[in-house]
């Protein structure tokens, strides 16, 4: 088949050939019977072959018009598909961003009603990433924690990462305040830092520090919410997690902060520079999260 050929033509035919008739596809397709008869026509024209047997008052499918549906069919519908998410997209201006689950919760969408009163008719569709893991493809901006600068083509910094030892308020009673009593407390931190706790001992200058115990779990959500249920004391990352301070769900132990290379930026990709309710989300998100 020439490569001409008008999707028009396949479109009117995968119609008609649903509810064999022409005047119902035409009525679908906002057409008049004779325009859908003429495009079809068109159509078996360059196939070379009749698509549909035609009677006085019906029409049935050939077997090569059996065929030929079968293998068009599916083709047309992901066609259709495709257009309407674009133009959904494109009439709807949806920006799709990539952020870490702790970083959603916590800073993200607690802000999101500013941007949203603001901008009510640009969408938002947010997808949630696990540490470690790479932001979708089909995302717009990406907002990643990272030891180094993130290689991508627009990086913007918004804030380093410190982590503090803290407890909920029922272990902070209970607690001497003397740096060896840590020894006997469960220890809580997240598993791609496992040596979190003994760089914070080094440079708190504790001696002779040996937990009985070190829990790692791999979500900072779950490190906040242990040590809020009294697990035991956990290296709770700041200033991400100042609301757990605020709301008094956790105390800090000691005033010694751990201070990494770790820090949260923003990614913007290369070929989205011609959107401006990117440049608009992305200006938003820096006043609001960047810290100097």
């Amino acid at each position: 088949m020439s490569i001409q050929t008008p999707i028009r033509g396949l479109r009117s035919f995968c119609v008609a050939a649903k509810c064999l008739s022409f005047k119902h596809a035409a009525s679908q397709l906002y057409l008049t019977p004779s325009a859908v008869s003429h495009q079809i026509k068109q159509l078996e024209e360059q196939l070379g072959t009749e698509l549909f047997i035609r009677g006085t008052r019906s029409i049935t499918l050939s077997a090569m018009g059996k065929q030929f549906y079968q293998s068009v069919s599916p083709i047309i519908h992901e066609l259709e598909s495709t257009i309407i998410e674009f133009t959904q997209r494109t009439s709807n201006k949806t920006i799709v961003i990539a952020l870490p689950e702790f970083f959603a919760s916590e800073l993200f969408i607690p802000k999101l009603k500013q941007w949203s009163e603001q901008y009510p008719e640009i969408n938002l569709q947010l997808e949630m990433m696990s540490v470690g893991e790479e932001a979708s493809p089909l995302a717009d901006l990406s907002i990643v924690l990272s030891s180094g600068q993130p290689n991508a083509s627009i990086v913007n910094e918004l804030f380093p990462m410190r982590y503090i030892p803290a407890c909920n308020p029922q272990v902070f009673e209970q607690f001497n305040q003397s740096p060896q009593s840590l020894n006997q407390l469960p220890l809580i931190l997240h598993r791609s830092r496992p040596w979190a706790w003994h760089q914070w001992a080094e440079l708190a200058n504790i001696d002779n520090f040996d937990p009985q115990q070190i829990i790692q779990l791999d979500s900072m959500y779950g490190i906040a919410r242990a040590a809020q249920q009294g697990m035991g004391v956990a290296l709770i990352p700041l200033p991400i997690s100042q609301a757990w301070f605020d709301e008094k769900s956790l105390v800090p132990l000691f005033d010694c902060a751990l201070d990494t290379k770790d820090r949260y930026f923003l990614i913007q990709h290369e070929n989205l520079n011609n959107r401006p309710e990117l440049t608009l989300f992305s200006q938003w998100v820096n006043q609001t999260f960047r810290t100097n």
